[in-house]
């Protein structure tokens, strides 16, 4: 079998000390608002919109995504750059991992038991364009793992949280990564894009 051309890419924002939210919890995120809306940050989301045709979500991050986003598409005095990405995430495949939701209640989602790498094993041999892992950081920590997480694009954020969720816990195979790209953004963020040296 020929090796499959879909890149499948993680995105995800960290502070300075590593951490993916702050010490109150997976809601404390305050930290990373004023650089989630900086041009950057829109480029970030059009690259991804742009190359994308399936999405990977946690269960968290999907009931967070489906209780938000679906209305923004139609609220005139949100950013057009949201009401794109808005109507973009309505329409593409997203691939939904939990093993307590039943149904998805979204269009274009699924739920699923399987393991992440199970899941990304099989897109692989579909066509397709990239595998996009929206900010979940449970399935991307399984996915470098497994060997399978093709690029990282990480927003580091000049923020020191001071407490939360790592983005990589103790126990992970050792593995290198080249730098892609990098970017400055107006607040003082950088935008990394890391590819696997494989």
């Amino acid at each position: 079998m020929a090796p499959s051309s879909r890149t499948v890419v993680g995105n995800v924002s960290v502070s300075l000390d590593g951490r993916i939210n702050g010490p109150g919890g997976e809601n404390d995120m305050g930290w990373v608002a004023p650089h989630a809306v900086s041009d950057a940050a829109f480029g970030l989301l059009e690259d991804l919109m742009r190359t994308s045709t399936t999405v990977l979500l946690g269960r968290k991050n999907y009931e967070g995504f489906r209780s938000y986003w679906p209305a923004v598409a139609g609220d005139e005095s949100a950013d057009p750059r949201s009401r794109e990405f808005s109507r973009w995430l309505d329409d593409v495949e997203k691939v939904v991992f939990s093993r307590t939701l039943t149904e998805a209640g979204w269009s274009g989602a699924r739920v699923t038991a399987q393991s992440p790498p199970d899941v990304v094993a099989h897109l692989q041999e579909q066509s397709g364009g990239d595998v996009w892992v929206m900010s979940s950081a449970s399935i991307l920590r399984q996915l470098v793992a497994a060997g399978q997480l093709d690029r990282l694009s990480l927003m580091l954020c000049p923020e020191v949280s001071g407490g939360g969720e790592r983005l990589f816990d103790d126990g992970l195979p050792p593995s290198s990564w080249r730098l892609a790209a990098s970017e400055p953004t107006g607040t003082g963020a950088l935008r990394l894009t890391y590819d696997v040296a494989r």
